[in-house]
């Protein structure tokens, strides 16, 4: 079942997955929302789980508007087949571990003979070379050994990671990023070419100036729990009936602040008056500020501090992030109808554009939902379907 428009900005591209798990499927996601021709192709056997419990609400947002076809790539009719959707494609994403993709048959250099034109996107661990190739990647692996776990959380309680998989993420974004790239190349040149990212390298570029803190200023940076590691005062702040955000940084806000505060005294005080002062005596100003923020109701805090010119916000559970006046007017869901489960409310894409928005057009198929349809558009007949299923190619 479909919703949404029937053209958007990507249409005219024709999109073969054979990902899972999430770095491979996020990519493919930004690709299928503003409107490429996706098909998923799956195992005839399914992943192991893989991928998790396929009704379940991690798969249902990933796999959204795109096609399913079954295909046993172990068989040489599925590779036959899987070439025939090549010739026709426009791209192709994979996150095999590297050595798999060669055993297959399905790399880069064997496709490209067929469609020189097509564009290839591998999603791996640690890159399609290098003394790691070979390693299994995860999302935690990446944050471990990306740093990021080295500077979240509180100080002397260990390494900590942060609460969404942002290596998978960033690694499938940054894919996206490449396919469109080299796109809008192919439009000059008439030719296609090798998009490759992994976890670790997606993590390191996401620590931005964190790592710059070592590579060009020799330090290594550590946890600061729940304050900014360089802009003081900028962290969590009790009040009378919870905790909020303040972020105070520089000398005009910190000024704000304090009048805000009913304490302007701390904007001239020694201790405080500059970015280093504020940085040496950190958590003696914290305590400062959360001795008066204490006083008032978060919500009071928020309207009188943001009224200020100071930025701050609550601080939500997911429940209350969705039931909030600007989250509901920037229409981050879609409801779509799912074959199984009924009406579906699936996290939709950050980006606008003014003529040619995204769209959920359908919900996550079943398994080979449109095994027969795709082959039929490939020409392969129905007595040829027929065979193909009967031989578990499909």
């Amino acid at each position: 079942m479909t919703t949404g428009p029937t053209t958007a900005p990507l249409a005219r591209f024709k999109v073969i997955d054979l990902t899972r798990v999430r770095a491979g499927p996020t990519a493919v996601r930004q690709l299928a929302d503003w409107g490429a021709d996706v098909i998923k192709i799956e195992a005839p056997e399914g992943d192991a789980g893989l991928g998790g419990e396929r009704h379940g609400p991690d798969f249902q947002n990933l796999h959204r508007n795109k096609r399913s076809l079954t295909l046993n790539l172990k068989a040489p009719e599925g590779l036959a087949v899987l070439k025939r959707l090549v010739a026709q494609a426009d791209v192709v994403v994979e996150n095999f571990r590297p050595d798999v993709k060669f055993r297959l048959g399905v790399d880069y250099e064997s496709l490209k003979a067929i469609n020189p034109r097509i564009v290839y996107a591998s999603i791996s661990g640690f890159g399609q070379d290098g003394p790691y190739r070979d390693r299994p990647g995860f999302d935690q692996i990446a944050q471990g050994m990306g740093g990021l776990m080295s500077i979240t959380g509180e100080p002397g309680r260990g390494p900590m990671r942060v609460g969404i998989p942002v290596a998978d993420l960033t690694a499938g974004i940054f894919a996206a990023m490449g396919i469109l790239i080299a796109l809008l190349e192919r439009e000059q040149s008439g030719e296609g070419q090798w998009v490759k990212s992994s976890l670790l390298g997606a993590q390191i570029s996401m620590l931005d100036f964190q790592a710059a803190r070592w590579t060009i200023g020799g330090e290594v940076p550590g946890q600061a729990g729940n304050n900014h590691p360089t802009s003081i005062p900028t962290g969590v702040f009790a009040t009378a009936d919870g905790h909020i955000n303040i972020a105070a940084a520089g000398d005009d806000i910190f000024r704000r602040l304090c009048k805000a505060l009913g304490a302007e005294h701390l904007a001239t005080d020694p201790l405080y008056a500059t970015g280093q002062a504020r940085s040496d005596n950190r958590d003696q100003l914290n305590e400062t500020i959360e001795a008066v923020t204490r006083g008032r109701s978060s919500a009071d805090w928020i309207e009188a501090l943001n009224k200020a010119g100071v930025p701050s916000g609550p601080i939500y559970r997911m429940n209350e992030v969705f039931a909030d006046p600007q989250v509901k007017h920037l229409a981050m869901t879609r409801t779509v109808p799912q074959t199984v489960l009924g009406n579906v409310e699936v996290i939709g894409q950050p980006i606008e554009l003014s003529r040619t928005p995204w769209s959920i057009r359908s919900a996550t198929p079943e398994p080979g939902e449109h095994t027969d349809a795709v082959l039929g558009e490939l020409g392969y007949s129905a007595r040829e379907i027929a065979a193909l299923h009967a031989a578990k190619v499909v």
